[in-house]
């Protein structure tokens, strides 16, 4: 007869918490970033694009904001 090995199970992966960094500080931050190096982009047309991403990501948190302030 055989002899038998009794292995371990593997553990069970610990369920995911809360994110570390909320979606408002990302865009934030991003916010921050881009007010940093928009005045050294040389490109023109780079320096056009990063803008309207600003203002796009202005505008979507200045809403969020707003919203949370309605409640």
């Amino acid at each position: 007869m055989g002899q038998v090995i009794a292995f371990r199970r593997p553990p069970q992966p610990a369920p995911p918490g809360p994110p570390v960094l909320g979606l408002m500080s990302a865009v934030d931050f991003a916010l921050r970033d881009l007010a940093e190096i928009l005045p050294h982009i040389a490109l023109d047309s780079a320096r056009e694009q990063a803008e309207a991403c600003r203002a796009l990501l202005a505008e979507a948190f200045n809403a969020e904001i707003d919203a949370e302030l309605d409640h």
